[in-house]
């Protein structure tokens, strides 16, 4: 279960929650203009990535253009077509670098998409296709792209924001349950009989739901991110996204799975786009960390990785 939104201040912000129990020891990875891809790659690319065999399998990620890009899980719904005769035909695991190392914008994006195949080839007999759902930014627009038995289907998202299940026109179309949500406290029109006083601030937002549901989490991460404030300095933009994706945060224990398995936040992302730099924070450790793809040489051939510090930083003053 995982949470992405996109948001804009001076610059262009991306990024997400990774929900889960357990790890495969992601890394942020930095993708060179010169790393040899399948096919013919324009653009470097940093992100969240699980390297085996020195390929990067990427979470979430955005290229030196600006164009950011998450996959979410979106299992039962997910399905993956053979290969068409004149389509293009990218396996699941190479989609996100495919977007990002060869389109620089989602105008790009949505004119490759017309002639793309999704296919459920898999990385290796031990690493099973992923079920996943994406959304696609840059600082102009976004989308969601599902593919489904039905072929690929692309939807605007005016929103900005993705979980899991269910299908996202479903997603948009919960939003209308809580069009009466505020971020005022309203006058009360239970009754013209009853006087019902304001008794706490933040009244305007009760009926926003708390729980961890994918449908739930949509609803508050866009209720959060659609009305949230900030300065437009790089401190206070990073600050603020931070806390936009805290709304939806998993604390261990509060999602119990098989086996005594919890589901937490393991990581939680945020990409300056517009700039090229990676910030994360993981589930034991709250400081923020930061990568920036400028730093090195995006002319290389070999992947760049850095190993996350899960360990808790803690800023002692005396």
């Amino acid at each position: 279960m995982c949470t992405a939104a996109s948001y804009k201040t001076k610059d262009f912000y991306f990024g997400r929650t990774l929900d889960y129990d357990y790890s495969y020891h992601e890394e942020v990875v930095i993708t060179p203009r010169g790393f040899q891809f399948p096919w013919k790659n324009k653009y470097a690319i940093i992100g969240m990535a699980y390297v085996l065999k020195n390929y990067p399998l990427y979470y979430d990620a955005c290229n030196e253009k600006g164009l950011a890009v998450a996959g979410l899980n979106f299992v039962g719904n997910a399905v993956y077509h053979e290969p068409k005769e004149g389509k293009v035909n990218v396996a699941q695991y190479n989609f996100i670098p495919y977007i990002l190392s060869i389109c620089a914008s989602v105008a790009e994006v949505k004119i490759v998409l017309k002639s793309l195949v999704i296919t459920s080839e898999s990385f290796s007999k031990e690493l099973p296709t992923a079920q996943l759902h994406y959304i696609i930014a840059d600082e102009n627009e976004c989308i969601t792209v599902e593919s489904v038995k039905e072929g690929l289907m692309v939807y605007d998202n005016p929103v900005g924001v993705l979980t899991n299940n269910p299908p996202f026109p479903y997603q948009l179309f919960n939003l209308k349950n809580y069009r009466g949500l505020s971020i005022k406290t309203k006058e009360s029109t239970f009754s013209n009989e009853l006087k019902l006083d304001a008794y706490s601030r933040g009244m305007g937002a009760i009926g926003l739901p708390g729980d961890l549901s994918s449908a739930s989490r949509f609803v508050r991460a866009a209720f959060v991110k659609l009305n949230s404030k900030s300065a437009e300095t790089e401190e206070a933009s990073v600050s603020q996204f931070f806390h936009i994706l805290g709304s939806v945060d998993q604390q261990r224990g509060c999602c119990e799975l098989e086996n005594n398995a919890y589901e937490i936040t393991i990581y939680t992302s945020c990409m300056n786009a517009t700039k090229g730099i990676y910030y994360y924070t993981t589930y034991d450790n709250h400081q923020i960390t930061s990568v920036s793809m400028h730093h090195e040489n995006l002319d290389g051939k070999s992947l760049i990785a850095y190993p996350l510090i899960l360990k808790q930083q803690i800023h002692f003053q005396n």
